[in-house]
């Protein structure tokens, strides 16, 4: 018996229509398409995992060597101490001696102190004689000096320092009064 039936699962298409090839080859062509973009879009994705693990990197390589420069800042400076302190240390182990001696020994330790100072931007203030400067010295007292005029400093109680030439510590002085 014969199926006469249009819909007949046995047949098979004669050929495929004019817009189901177009259909098929506009599908390939999508999904070749996707493919490309799905690729590109691992190609981005990789590239933006890499250069985030560089700036990570770079991140903490900043942060030890910000911890290392902290460290290790004053090594300079304390290099140039090492003779002032084994000058004082020297001094110290000196079993008698005269006044003199020693007084010329802490002299020259002081000069060499300051010496390292003045290297890394410390300098003294000694304001003997000069006119009272609020910004830089600290008057204590006024005490009467003839021959001087007022506002003037005639001892100084205690040296200032500035650090280059931001104020450390105002110099303490006296200056002649009225």
């Amino acid at each position: 018996m014969q199926n006469h039936d249009p819909q007949s699962h046995d047949e098979a298409p004669a050929s495929a229509t004019p817009s189901e090839e177009s259909s098929g080859g506009e599908l390939a062509s999508l999904q070749a398409r996707v493919a490309e973009l799905e690729a590109s879009n691992a190609e981005l994705r990789e590239t933006v995992l890499r250069e985030h693990a560089e700036l990570e990197n770079q991140r903490r390589r900043l942060h030890r060597d910000l911890e290392q420069a902290r460290r290790f800042a004053n090594e300079k400076l304390l290099n140039e101490l090492l003779p002032v302190y084994d000058g004082l240390e020297g001094g110290l182990a000196v079993e008698g001696g005269d006044l003199a001696s020693m007084r010329e020994g802490i002299s020259l330790t002081l000069k060499s102190l300051l010496k390292v100072a003045e290297n890394h931007g410390m300098a003294q203030i000694d304001p003997l004689d000069q006119p009272l400067d609020p910004q830089r010295h600290h008057a204590v007292s006024m005490v009467e000096a003839p021959g001087k005029a007022p506002g003037t400093v005639v001892r100084v109680l205690q040296k200032g320092y500035v650090l280059n030439d931001r104020l450390l510590r105002p110099a303490l002085v006296a200056v002649a009064q009225d």
